[in-house]
């Protein structure tokens, strides 16, 4: 259960860096003919960044406790 938490805090910690790099780039993204606006990789950048530190803080205590 340990490397669950550090591939999916791995995974998310990817995709908030993707989504950050996305705002900073300024980057457009079209998904079927409609732009996807920016403030969306902001709020996908927050999710994906406290989905991260979650992963990661459960993986912690997971150890502690093991010990």
């Amino acid at each position: 259960m340990r490397q669950y938490g550090l591939v999916s805090g791995l995974v998310f910690s990817v995709i908030a860096c993707a989504q950050l790099l996305r705002l900073g780039l300024r980057a457009q993204v079209v998904v079927g003919g409609h732009d996807i606006p920016l403030w969306a990789s902001g709020v996908a950048a927050l999710v994906a960044g406290t989905l991260a530190v979650w992963a990661f803080r459960a993986r912690a205590d997971r150890s502690a406790s093991a010990v």
